[in-house]
């Protein structure tokens, strides 16, 4: 499994997730599997994101076009965004 790591605090995390349900991105048609919203115990104006993809081509052009919609759009709703293509190493349920 690829990931998609995403993670870059939001001025208001309302606004952030209306932007991200518009999903400029189209994450279905880029091969996005599944994906996962965390927010900050702490911090809740903190978002990370991963993006399960099925491949890390797919990863790296998902992570491409991201990075067109940060520089367009993206900077009216998040701050300095950072990302990562991971691959799970390794799982465990613990219970």
């Amino acid at each position: 499994m690829t990931l998609l790591r995403i993670q870059h605090p939001v001025p208001d995390y309302g606004r952030w997730k209306r932007a991200f349900d518009l999903d400029p991105a189209d994450r279905r048609g880029s091969g996005v599997i599944r994906y996962t919203i965390f927010r900050s115990v702490t911090d809740p104006n903190f978002v990370m994101v991963d993006l399960e993809l099925g491949t890390i081509r797919e990863a790296e052009k998902m992570l491409l076009k991201m990075r067109r919609i940060w520089c367009s759009s993206g900077s009216s709703v998040m701050i300095d965004p950072e990302a990562w293509i991971v691959d799970v190493a390794e799982t465990a349920a613990l219970v």
